[in-house]
């Protein structure tokens, strides 16, 4: 089973999307099932986990209602504020969905990112935890220490690291991102999405070796078993087209890596996570 790990689908009308502005024109269109098929079907993919992209309960239940219509749909990451005293109501909702497969968690777009230390957060993460809840993190290198302060007071985390932390490649620079990187590996319950590294360039005038560091880090860091490949459509058309990030990952990966390898990057190790 090959697996795009990492993507998204709106409808800009319908309004959450806050971020997407018409200062960003490439983005600020609807992106949809008939839209992305083309590309998964040109590399085989068997289908794609797609990611919420507002955080509102009504564009997780947007997402859930296409992956009704939509077999290439294998998931839906859906959003929850667990500051909510709601948000295990909403779950208990979302999780009789079949295709729903867990949560993500915007660290990056928190005025207070501190809060996520907070007891209250905490205890909501850790009876997710116990459960083996699959949660994404999304979160800048900046951002890295209080997430490793968290996933060591919820060790059992069910969790994935999107878009390897958003590392500052267009600085070309490795530390503290590796060293945080590297300390959050050691959880065993924690993977890592190679995704969203093409807007982390800050340019269109990138090359394949840009990238040759950061997934060399995360593959030794979190080996085989514990990569994913999203392609991150499609934030990624701000830099780069599908096909484009595919050779990028390609090009990095070990020149040992087989078929077993990559079979897992590409799909097995997705399958694994978020249990489909």
């Amino acid at each position: 089973m090959r697996i795009d790990a990492h993507q998204h689908y709106w409808k800009i009308k319908r309004g959450d999307y806050t971020w997407i502005t018409p200062d960003l024109p490439i983005l600020y269109q609807d992106y949809l099932p008939k839209d992305l098929e083309p590309m998964l079907n040109r590399h085989h993919m068997d289908g794609s986990i797609v990611v919420q992209a507002a955080p509102t309960i009504e564009e997780t239940n947007f997402i859930l209602s296409l992956a009704d219509q939509t077999p290439s749909i294998l998931g839906v990451v859906g959003w929850l504020d667990l500051f909510q005293r709601e948000h295990r109501q909403h779950f208990e909702k979302f999780r009789l969905h079949p295709k729903f497969k867990g949560f993500r968690v915007m660290i990056q777009d928190m005025p207070d990112p501190t809060l996520i230390l907070n007891k209250k957060f905490v205890d909501a993460l850790r009876s997710y935890a116990e459960e083996g809840v699959p949660v994404d993190l999304l979160l800048t290198h900046q951002q890295m220490h209080l997430v490793l302060r968290l996933i060591q007071q919820v060790p059992k985390l069910r969790g994935v690291i999107d878009h390897i932390a958003k590392p500052p490649i267009h600085s070309r620079e490795m530390e503290p991102w590796s060293q945080y990187l590297a300390e959050i590996s050691t959880y065993p319950n924690i993977y890592c999405k190679l995704s969203g590294m093409v807007t982390e360039t800050g340019r269109e005038g990138w090359n394949l070796e840009d990238f040759v560091p950061y997934i060399r880090k995360v593959v030794e860091l979190f080996g085989p078993n514990r990569v994913l490949f999203g392609s991150d459509w499609p934030v990624c058309l701000l830099t780069a087209e599908y096909d484009q990030v595919m050779e990028i990952l390609l090009h990095a990966i070990p020149e040992n890596w087989g078929e077993q390898e990559q079979s897992r990057l590409f799909g097995l190790n997705a399958r694994e996570f978020y249990r489909l």
